[in-house]
């Protein structure tokens, strides 16, 4: 057998490379090669559970503050009809598909999603994240009190997580002082990663309003996720969960709340689907 003498891989006349130079041929956006799918006019993500874990760990990584949407069949509805929340969408880094509608309206199209992203499932991933990564997690909103049940939670599950700063503000009763503040207390903290439960719209609304102020690299409205961790509202089996009736389980919980805004979504899922069909005859 011949022996092919190489050259050493040992040239002490050549520096190594430094780090800087070895993370340079990384993608400087994290985001530039995000596919989405338009579906009822919200521009949603092509990604999985685990891709918007690791995505929201890249956005971390360039920390200049972002905000993402979880958008279900609800926030569809109501974007179709605020245009503060379209333009909103657009400033958006993504969105993902917290609904299972949203989902089949993607198969339909011939674009499917590969699966539904719920803020349910991913503020637990997102926090076993954060606990392996160091970063830091801001609570805010909810009910007095849910929002430190839930963190404290969190913390149990992975004990590493460390809990930047939890926030119950009553922002009717706020005044521009107070909110002032809010946000000088939450920037003070340097979270990585802030989930709020402020209400839909209104949690949107209010990221996108203050996401330069707050200086978060990632922030992102999480609804009754929080409840649910706290242990103050229950979900839905897993079966309803992945059969679409989730919605079904939680207004049985919550009629007299929920009944309206699901009766609205239904009728605006019917026309939707109706228009479809009718413009499809029509061809």
């Amino acid at each position: 057998m011949t022996l092919v003498q190489t050259e050493s891989p040992l040239d002490f006349q050549t520096p190594m490379p430094s780090l800087q130079a070895a993370t340079a041929v990384q993608p400087a956006d994290p985001l530039a090669d995000l596919e989405t799918v338009d579906v009822w006019g919200l521009p949603l993500a092509r990604l999985t559970n685990e891709g918007t874990v690791d995505l929201v760990d890249r956005i971390i990584a360039r920390d200049e503050p972002e905000f993402f949407i979880t958008a279900n069949l609800h926030y569809a509805r109501l974007a179709a009809g605020d245009a503060r929340l379209r333009r909103l969408n657009e400033r958006a880094a993504f969105l993902t598909a917290d609904g299972m509608p949203l989902v089949w309206q993607s198969r339909r199209q011939g674009q499917p999603l590969p699966e539904r992203v719920a803020g349910s499932d991913l503020i637990y991933a997102l926090c076993e994240r954060a606990a392996l990564r160091g970063h830091r997690v801001f609570f805010l909103g909810g009910a007095d009190g849910v929002a430190r049940t839930a963190a404290d939670r969190l913390q149990e599950k992975y004990p590493l997580l460390a809990v930047a700063g939890v926030e119950a503000p009553q922002f009717g009763e706020m005044s521009e002082g107070d909110h002032a503040a809010l946000v000088a207390r939450i920037r003070a903290a340097r979270p990585d990663l802030l989930l709020a439960a402020l209400g839909q719209p209104k949690g949107e609304l209010w990221l996108d309003e203050q996401r330069e102020a707050l200086g978060v690299p990632v922030c992102v409205q999480v609804g009754a996720s929080i409840d649910f961790v706290a242990g103050c509202a229950r979900r839905a089996p897993r079966w309803m969960q992945k059969t679409g009736l989730e919605w079904f389980y939680r207004m049985l919980r919550e009629p007299r709340r929920l009944v309206p805004r699901y009766w609205g979504d239904a009728v605006f899922l019917a026309r939707r689907v109706l228009g479809e069909r009718r413009g499809r005859h029509s061809r």
